[in-house]
């Protein structure tokens, strides 16, 4: 039993050791693949890294709005009683 837990407690360290390996450069297409035609209106290619970049609109910034006191809610005339 105790051969077993210290063989797949050696396995996960490895795999979480070789998890880290990853490079730090810039992304590149595979060999023989092109990165994707120019939008229609656009006379240039776009670089890998505007591919990547997302816009406000599709990751909106949060707007979070901290209350410092508690507030006595308003009347919400859609909060029936159930019937019955």
């Amino acid at each position: 039993m105790t051969r077993f837990s210290l063989a797949s407690l050696s396995a996960l360290a490895l795999i979480t050791a070789l998890g880290g390996c990853g490079s730090q450069r810039d992304l590149q297409p595979a060999a023989g693949a092109t990165l994707p035609q120019a939008p229609y209106g656009r006379a240039d290619r776009p670089s890998s890294a505007e591919l990547l970049r997302t816009d406000p609109q599709a990751a909106p910034a949060r707007s979070v709005e901290l209350r410092e006191q508690s507030e006595r809610r308003a009347d919400d005339p859609f909060d029936l009683p159930p019937e019955g």
